[in-house]
């Protein structure tokens, strides 16, 4: 079987050719296919999101489907309806363009909630329910969707049950003036576009996951997992006496995602087992979409990121693998 390593440096040689730069993110795509999870993508607009994602989905040789949210779309836009077929008098499922590999859900947060709460049944049980029938979706199935931070007007924000249920929330930066340059030349002409083959399969990837399985996660490690995210429920609980800058901690969900993340990360990085700093680095990824800041943290300016910096530093390490 191919190592991590190996597997994921033919997936990045193929994006690279369309993408450049945004190496750490498109590690923790790797990381969430190999988890099983979804993933959100902030940043601001022109920064290649969609192109990422589209590229991901060419270079993993699955099918991939992109819905662009807006708010006029409806619930069946994404799922499908029923259709009457009068030949044989009968209604008929025809399937919304959920049912795919990896599905794009392009400015998410343009879409009224009944729109975005048509996706939480396919991101948590794989399925869709169509004229009182369930309906499985393929394997593997992925939700990446995309939001800009700055657009206030006309949109509708993600609610917590809804953003618990990604994987991940990943912050794409602006490229470096090198990435910038190089862009410049190499997509500079219009005829001048990236060709993407396949580097890998949908059936190649659950395969893998029986080897991020076997990756060990000590008692010690799984131990400083629940103590991290136990911390931030800590830090939102009223009786604490303490300043309070949190309104809730993370869910359960955030120790799952820890933990299937880090053997994920390991496996692609070449280790056996997870070690405490690759969870240290997770963590923001994981958790900063999981926690709610009050109003007072707000008027002050303090970013999830910094209280889960915060965490991070004020929670023992352990000092080996077991």
């Amino acid at each position: 079987m191919i190592t991590g390593p190996a597997w994921s440096t033919q997936l990045r040689n193929e994006i690279g050719k369309a993408v450049i730069g945004q190496d750490t993110v498109i590690e923790r795509l790797l990381v969430a296919l190999l988890a099983n999870g979804h993933v959100l993508l902030e940043g601001m607009p022109g920064l290649a999101k969609t192109l990422l994602v589209k590229s991901l989905g060419t270079a993993l040789g699955v099918q991939f489907e992109r819905i662009q949210f807006t708010p006029d779309l409806l619930p069946s836009d994404v799922v499908g309806t029923m259709i009457f077929q009068p030949k044989t008098g009968e209604f008929s499922a025809h399937r919304g363009p959920i049912f795919a590999n990896l599905v794009l859900a392009d400015e998410i947060n343009r879409a009224p909630a009944k729109v975005q709460s048509a996706l939480l049944e396919a991101m948590q049980e794989r399925q869709v329910t169509l004229g009182g029938q369930t309906h499985l979706l393929p394997k593997p199935f992925f939700v990446m969707a995309t939001q800009n931070p700055v657009e206030q007007e006309g949109t509708y924000p993600l609610p917590e049950a809804q953003t618990d249920r990604f994987l991940f929330k990943l912050l794409v930066d602006y490229p470096s003036a090198a990435e910038e340059s190089t862009m410049m030349q190499r997509w500079g002409q219009v005829t001048k576009q990236p060709e993407l083959a396949s580097a890998s399969s949908g059936e190649e990837l659950l395969a893998l996951r029986t080897a991020v399985d076997a990756v060990h996660v000590s008692p010690a490690v799984q131990g400083y997992i629940l103590a991290l995210v136990r911390a931030t429920r800590s830090l939102a609980d009223p009786e604490s006496g303490a300043k309070r800058h949190l309104n809730f901690g993370a869910s359960p969900r955030a120790s799952l995602a820890l933990y299937q993340a880090g053997r994920a990360l390991a496996w692609l990085r070449g280790e056996d087992f997870v070690t405490p700093a690759i969870v240290q680095e997770l963590a923001p990824d994981v958790m900063r979409h999981r926690i709610g800041l009050t109003y007072e943290a707000e008027a002050e300016e303090i970013s999830p990121d910094k209280i889960v910096a915060q965490v991070v530093a004020q929670t023992p390490v352990p000092s080996a693998k077991g």
